[in-house]
């Protein structure tokens, strides 16, 4: 089973697998209380293992944990977000509609 853990020196959250990072959301502070989430990787012979997913999801939650809103200019959260539209009020309103939302 994979687990997802937050790594403030990286600047980014590390889904692991087997002891391995396999894969990674990486995120950055974007003004006054909202954290920018710019790109998604999942490692190549991992794809398809909803590890993507995972990442995407315990990001969400630790910003919403945190009570900070999400930027999400990766494709792959903005597109997970449209699928899950309980995370849609972790977006500021005026970026909703820009991501489909």
């Amino acid at each position: 089973m994979a687990e997802v853990k937050r790594n403030d020196a990286a600047g980014r959250y590390e889904i692991i697998q087997d002891g391995q990072v396999v894969g990674f959301a990486e995120f950055r502070p974007a003004g006054e209380g909202a954290v920018m989430l710019p790109h998604t990787v999942v490692d190549e012979g991992h794809e398809g293992e909803g590890l993507g997913s995972q990442l995407a999801k315990a990001a969400l939650d630790d910003l919403r944990a945190q009570g900070k809103k999400a930027v999400p200019t990766c494709a792959f959260i903005a597109g997970y977000i449209r699928k899950h539209p309980e995370y849609a009020d972790l977006v500021d309103p005026q970026q909703r509609g820009a991501l489909g939302l």
